[in-house]
């Protein structure tokens, strides 16, 4: 078992589109397998934040989750049921499992332990993770185009900074402004 997700894990870094493609990887196990990434993913972004800010680990990876099944909901949403092709047949379940794989390279930030590598590590992990989701969402969807797949993660992505500054944005103007400076 342990076998299976290091093997999911290291196609998922290696960006093996056929990780997406074979429905042994999307059997009982894969949301488990899935949510596990997610919720390391997480834990590993609050340990490298907490090289300048103190961040709480464990809600960093309950907040992962919630990420998680708004991404996938997101994707699903705009990939399935607003833009599909002809061939766009897919449960939520499998989208879902897809954008949790394809966070694998978040993990990699438990190696910024050091402020000077916090920027590069977060930067290029990010990046490595919007090619994975392009990927997943292509192989996953059926899509014939890998533009319609990164316009189907951008449009995703966002909408969720666009609702997540509009959050931030709403906290802050209900604090009193003493507590802000």
């Amino acid at each position: 078992m342990f076998g299976e997700f290091l093997n999911i894990f290291f196609r998922s870094l290696k960006l093996d589109k056929t990780l997406y493609r074979d429905n042994s990887n999307f059997g009982e196990a894969a949301i488990y397998f899935a949510g596990l990434i997610m919720i390391l993913d997480g834990i590993a972004g609050a340990v490298a934040a907490n090289t300048i800010v103190k961040t709480a680990i464990g809600l960093s990876g309950l907040t992962a989750i919630f990420t998680w099944i708004v991404w996938g909901l997101f994707i699903y949403v705009i990939g399935v049921k607003l833009f599909p092709d002809k061939d766009t047949k897919v449960a939520f379940k499998k989208v879902l499992i897809s954008v949790g794989y394809a966070h694998a390279p978040g993990i990699l930030r438990f190696f910024a332990v050091t402020p000077d590598l916090l920027i590069p590590i977060i930067f290029i992990t990010q990046f490595w993770i919007f090619a994975g989701l392009i990927i997943a969402t292509k192989q996953t969807l059926n899509l014939k185009s890998n533009l319609k797949a990164f316009g189907v993660v951008i449009l995703s992505f966002l909408i969720i900074a666009f609702i997540s500054i509009s959050f931030v944005m709403s906290k802050l103007n209900s604090l009193p402004i003493s507590t802000i400076s």
